[in-house]
């Protein structure tokens, strides 16, 4: 399998007035395309800086990233906008819909800041919600909700999706669906990454990524 992003002895540091805080420490990994890496760790071990990094709105301390081939240490800002539009695309633990918007009106947003065209209905018939298109916010469950942010996430075709926390207000069983969901998604060849404290749902990934104070707590197999 090709790798959608590499990380080669990645480090970030914070600093909070004299202190530095070492977010990640000389992590190394690869994700490779079509699989579901789940992500785990206690409260600050790295977790959420490392979907930052892989989704170029942070860059590492030291270390080389590569994302869709291109080295993101040395891209301006620009070409790091350009990079996140057409490449990556990202989903949140907060659903962050427009609730003045219908269904397909939200998954359409993304379209505003870009060029590219979207058929937002057969997204939503994608996620199991083109019946609901024309429903707002209101008039959805919290699952409902995450799924059209799901699909809005999905405008630009990414090859690499990032989840953070994205079930993280859900019970168990709209959780375990947007969970097949993501799986259904990477299956169509998208990498998927997912920040979870959900144990149970990360043994059912391909891949489990584990972080302790900001270190790898065991070999990554990539």
């Amino acid at each position: 399998m090709s790798s959608v992003a590499e990380l080669r002895g990645v480090s970030k540091t914070y600093r909070r007035g004299a202190e530095e805080i070492h977010a990640l420490d000389d992590v190394s990994l690869d994700i490779d395309a079509g699989e579901l890496v789940a992500v785990v760790g206690p409260s600050g071990s790295g977790k959420t800086t490392l979907l930052n990094l892989l989704g170029c709105v942070d860059s590492p301390t030291s270390g080389e990233l590569r994302v869709g081939g291109r080295d993101a240490t040395r891209l301006g800002d620009r070409e790091l906008a350009r990079l996140r539009q057409s490449f990556i695309g990202f989903v949140f633990q907060q659903f962050f819909l427009v609730p003045t918007l219908t269904a397909e009106e939200n998954v359409l947003m993304p379209t505003l800041f870009s060029h590219r065209r979207c058929d937002a209905r057969q997204l939503l018939d994608l996620v199991g919600l083109g019946e609901r298109a024309g429903h707002r916010p209101a008039e959805l469950s919290g699952g409902e909700m995450q799924r059209v942010a799901i699909a809005r996430a999905l405008v630009n075709e990414p090859k690499l999706l990032l989840a953070d926390e994205p079930t993280g207000n859900l019970d168990s069983e709209r959780a375990e669906k947007i969970f097949a969901l993501l799986r259904q998604i990477g299956a169509r060849g998208t990498a998927v990454v997912i920040v979870t404290h959900n144990d149970e749902l990360a043994r059912a990934a391909d891949r489990v990524i584990r972080l302790r104070d900001g270190r790898l707590a065991l070999p990554a197999p990539h």
